[in-house]
């Protein structure tokens, strides 16, 4: 797990966030999932926070542009967001 900070801006993976924070959409680690997930409304600038992780982990539930989205873990470990 990397982590780089820029001016007390930190850059983590979405899944890093803990429960009720929030986070604005960065970029993606890869293009594999990219448009799928830009259609779902995770466009870089976006806010997002941490609504709820699954009992076991997975899904995850995010609040986004006003709607709640549900992950895989392994979707949202692609998404890279910037934590002030």
């Amino acid at each position: 797990m990397q982590h780089f900070t820029l001016n007390r801006i930190m850059i983590k993976k979405l899944t890093d966030l803990k429960q009720g924070q929030k986070a604005v959409i960065k970029d993606f680690e890869t293009d594999d999932l990219k448009i799928k997930l830009m259609e779902m409304g995770c466009m870089p600038g976006e806010n997002i926070m941490l609504e709820q992780i699954a009992p076991l982990g997975d899904p995850i539930s995010f609040l986004i542009q006003g709607y709640t989205l549900s992950l895989r873990r392994n979707e949202a470990d692609q998404i890279l967001v910037i934590v002030e």
